[in-house]
C-alpha cells in the first residue's frame, strides 16, 4: 500500500480546500470581468458546490454536481475568463500560504478542464 499523500492531503484536506474557496471568490467577487457572471447566483450554494467540485479533483470526497459542460453551457466562457478564474485561484491558494508547488499541481488539474467549461469539443 503507498503511503504517498494525495494532493488533497498535501494541501491540508477539506479545511484548506474550504478556506481556498471562501478567498478564491472573495476575490472574484470584486473582479470586473468575473463578477457579472455571479449576479443573480446563490453564492452560498456557489461555494458549496466549488468545495464539493474541489475537494473531489484534489483526491478527497466524492462530488455530486453537474459536470463541467453542463455547469457553464449557458455562460459563453471565453480562454480570458477561464485564465481569469485559474489566476484568481492560484491568488487565493498563494495569499493563504500554499507553496507554488502544490499551486502548479492545483492549475494543472484545473486546465484539464479548460475545453469542458468552454463548450469545446
Amino acid at each position: 500500500m503507498s503511503t504517498e499523500k494525495t494532493l488533497y492531503e498535501r494541501l491540508g484536506g477539506e479545511p484548506a480546500i474550504d478556506a481556498t474557496v471562501e478567498l478564491f471568490y472573495d476575490m472574484l467577487l470584486k473582479d470586473d470581468l468575473l463578477a457579472p457572471f455571479f449576479v443573480n447566483t446563490n453564492m452560498t450554494r456557489q461555494r458549496r458546490m466549488q468545495k464539493s467540485f474541489l475537494n473531489h479533483v484534489l483526491g478527497g470526497k466524492q462530488y455530486d454536481g453537474k459536470n463541467m459542460r453542463a455547469a457553464h453551457a449557458k455562460l459563453h466562457l471565453t480562454d480570458e475568463h477561464f485564465n481569469r478564474v485559474a489566476s484568481t485561484l492560484a491568488n487565493a491558494m498563494t495569499t493563504l500560504g500554499v507553496t507554488k508547488d502544490l499551486v502548479d499541481e492545483v492549475i494543472a488539474i484545473a486546465a484539464t478542464t479548460k475545453d469542458d467549461v468552454l463548450g469545446r469539443s
